[in-house]
């Protein structure tokens, strides 16, 4: 995919394609809803916010209206991913209405980087019951649909499985938890390989969405990039070969130059190079990567 690809429409569709998504009611999932829905995707959102959040925008019910203002056709699913009647009765629902499901999306993430003296263990409870068994859930009450599928695919938002002590010792629950959803997809790439591509993407940087408050009041945010980057890298791995794109960790960046889009300030604020946006936890910076390239030549 060239710059151009991308200003003129990518290659590849997801028209007619049905996506349960968790969490889908904001953020990085609703955007990548919404590039799913430009194609005339069926979208199944299961996600807890019915009502409006007191700080946080969306619902399942307004991120249903975009979608469908974008070109997709939209389910909004009330379900709390760590009950499992209700992701049994979501995925049910999702069949019913669209008579399949091709995409299972776990996006839906719970947030807290505390250190460990300051997490109770009903917040690490939380953390995993979301996060690592959330998404082991949905992927388990999904799969017996995309076996049926011609393309189907698994994404998590989730990082790279890089250890390194300097991504778990400021909040070991919360690094454990996102870990834990790269873990999942690690073990369906290798036992469904062939049959259901199990793929995870990252941000290289920071992304301009209401998780940010939590962000802000342990680490230094400065200038984001906006969700349609991982929208766009998403559209990629989910249009690609589920036979043989599979078992990646994919970083939003490195997904989208490997496919011909050079110019990644569209995505930045007006007037801030790529250099100056905040990294995200979990992998290198642009920075870092920058000076390892100059200490190599």
């Amino acid at each position: 995919m060239t710059d151009k690809d991308q200003e003129d429409g990518m290659s590849g569709t997801l028209a007619g394609k049905t996506i349960f998504i968790s969490g889908g009611s904001r953020g990085i999932g609703l955007a990548i809803a919404l590039r799913a829905a430009r194609d005339g995707a069926n979208i199944a959102i299961a996600a807890k916010t019915a009502e409006p959040h007191r700080s946080l925008p969306g619902t399942i019910y307004t991120a249903a209206t975009q979608i469908e203002e974008a070109g997709g056709r939209a389910l909004p699913l009330l379900c709390d991913i760590r009950e499992e009647d209700q992701v049994d009765a979501a995925v049910a629902a999702t069949v019913e209405r669209f008579g399949g499901i091709d995409i299972c999306l776990n996006n839906a993430s719970a947030v807290r980087l505390t250190p460990i003296l300051d997490t109770p263990v009903k917040r690490y409870d939380l953390i995993h019951c979301v996060n690592a068994r959330g998404t082991f859930l949905v992927t388990q009450k999904c799969l017996l649909h995309l076996l049926k599928s011609t393309n189907p695919h698994i994404l998590a938002i989730s990082p790279p499985l890089q250890m390194e002590e300097r991504w778990f010792a400021p909040h070991v629950a919360y690094s454990m938890g996102k870990y834990g959803m790269s873990l999942v997809i690690l073990g369906v790439a290798g036992e469904f390989r062939g049959r259901v591509a199990a793929n995870a993407l990252w941000p290289r940087t920071a992304i301009d969405t209401a998780a940010m408050a939590e962000f802000k009041s342990h680490l230094d945010i400065g200038s984001l990039r906006s969700p349609q980057i991982m929208a766009d890298a998403a559209y990629l791995v989910l249009t690609s070969d589920a036979r043989t794109v599979t078992g990646n960790f994919f970083v939003d960046d490195e997904v989208l130059i490997a496919n011909g889009v050079t110019d990644l300030t569209r995505y930045n604020p007006p007037g801030v190079a790529d250099i100056d946006i905040t990294p995200d936890l979990f992998v290198s910076s642009l920075r870092e990567l920058a000076e390892g390239t100059r200490r190599m030549k």
